[in-house]
């Protein structure tokens, strides 16, 4: 049965924003009893995006806002209702819909504040509570917090890139649907974006809108000096014009003439956009012209399919641009189609009231999962900070300051004496109630900014970064090895 009318106030907080496996792997933990267990969940991933040194963490606020609208609807149990199995009978027992209908959040959630900047194999999201309701969130928080931070790290890459020239998002058009877009406008403003063309995330987030004219504007006219003073009387106050619908040397000499015109009435020519060919000549005769009129404090915005490879290309050639457009590679990630977060069981509650820790195996070293009640411990030392310790809430900081690399663990790296240090989890969620105290999203913008500022410029670089030290401490190291060799 397809409810047609269903609605929400918000499709995507919907319960139902979940893969059908979660559903019949809670249904279950209900039939055997196991539902009420208390286990605890860590949301990692396995390697940086786009062969880079460092990720964004982000999507925090909207798993806020998912878990705290955590509800079973009767439209939702509805639909529940009416799926069967292959033999055609009722997937689930009215029984078990009935105890969905009436479940409450009662998990403690910890997590990465928005805007931290962080590693393969660090727990990003820490859930702990009944297993039913741990295995329930799974796919909603990967599929936030998996694109948002692909897309904040993309976007802080950019405007590493841009080496602190403004960058505008324009992706809305060609972002992977209307949430794709809206989602990635607010990941990209968290990493670094000034402004976004979309108003929408203007709206919902508060994020600056910048936008100016099209192609289209100019081609609708007569001419382009036509378009440009039809421009000028109906928007003084935002001119950048877009000089290369026709000849791009000519409107910038048609800008230039406008730009007088704006002069006369008070006001000024913000500046002009280059949209396509070669942008490193065309940003220097561009230039010349402006400034041989007088134009020197006008800017030179470029866009067309730019990313922070290309950007960085026509820094290092010293381009006179001043601003960024980024739309396409932006929004949809380009080089890279999903950060790769995963979720996995980590521990359980055993009968006798202690902690039964997990580990999943593989043949790939890498997916070989981190065991424990995990937090992260990032020590600075100087200013810069040195390296990440992943360490067992339960157990504590037994070992001493040792990193033992996950993936190869003849690596270890020994922190500095003297370094200071900060947990990098902090509480969201205990019991089902929140008691995290939301930041304004500029805040998370200014984190992104502030922490990359205290990495070594080597863990930035846009290719061949080297490894930012990341391990096990050593007791947690040893009881992985254990679980290891015992088989899981």
């Amino acid at each position: 049965m397809i409810l047609s009318s269903y609605q929400t106030s918000n499709p995507r907080y919907s319960v139902l924003l979940t893969d059908l496996y979660q559903l019949t792997m809670a249904y279950g933990y209900w039939k055997t009893g196991w539902h009420e267990k208390e286990a605890v969940f860590n949301l990692s991933f396995r390697k940086n995006p786009f062969n880079g040194g460092f990720s964004v963490a982000c999507g925090l606020a909207t798993v806020i806002d998912f878990l705290t609208q955590y509800v079973f609807q009767s439209e939702d149990i509805d639909y529940l209702k009416s799926l069967t199995g292959y033999d055609g009978s009722p997937l689930f027992q009215t029984d078990f819909l009935k105890y969905l209908r009436e479940l409450k959040l009662v998990c403690d959630v910890d997590s990465f504040p928005e805007g931290v900047v962080v590693f393969p194999h660090e727990p990003l999201v820490r859930v702990q509570g009944p297993i039913i309701q741990c295995q329930l969130l799974e796919t909603a928080l990967l599929n936030i917090i998996n694109f948002q931070s692909l897309i904040a790290t993309k976007a802080a890459r950019v405007c590493l890139a841009a080496g602190g020239d403004p960058v505008l998002e324009f992706g809305l058009r060609r972002a992977q649907g209307s949430d794709g877009g809206l989602t990635a406008s607010r990941a990209a403003y968290i990493g670094g974006c000034a402004a976004t063309s979309n108003i929408l995330a203007g709206k919902c987030f508060g994020i600056p809108v910048r936008g100016t004219h099209a192609h289209s504007w100019i081609m609708a006219f007569e001419n382009e000096q036509e378009a440009f003073r039809n421009y000028v009387a109906a928007m003084p106050n935002n001119c950048v014009f877009l000089v290369d619908t026709f000849d791009t040397l000519e409107g910038v000499k048609h800008a230039v003439g406008m730009g007088s015109i704006l002069r006369e009435t008070g006001h000024e020519m913000v500046g002009i956009r280059l949209d396509s060919g070669d942008l490193d000549c065309l940003s220097r005769q561009a230039r010349r012209i402006l400034d041989n009129e007088g134009f020197s404090k006008t800017i030179i915005m470029a866009s067309n399919d730019l990313d922070e490879h290309s950007i960085d290309a026509l820094k290092q050639r010293e381009a006179p641009i001043g601003v960024w457009g980024v739309g396409t590679k932006l929004v949809t990630a380009d080089g890279e189609s999903a950060l790769g977060g995963v979720y996995k069981l980590t521990a359980i509650r055993g009968r006798s009231g202690t902690w039964e820790y997990r580990v999943k195996l593989s043949e790939q070293t890498s997916k070989i999962t981190i065991p424990g009640i995990l937090q992260v411990r990032r020590f600075e030392k100087d200013g810069k900070f040195v390296g990440d310790l992943i360490y067992d809430e339960a157990m504590g900081m037994v070992g001493n300051q040792i990193l033992v690399d996950p993936n190869d663990t003849n690596q270890r790296t020994k922190l500095p004496a003297g370094a200071t240090f900060q947990d990098l989890l902090v509480p969201i969620m205990r019991k089902g109630q929140l008691v995290f105290e939301s930041t304004a999203i500029t805040q998370s913008r200014e984190r992104v900014q502030q922490q990359l500022a205290r990495f070594d410029s080597r863990f930035k670089r846009l290719t061949h970064s080297e490894t930012y030290p990341v391990g096990l401490e050593l007791e947690l190291h040893k009881l992985r090895e254990n679980l290891i060799q015992g088989g899981g």
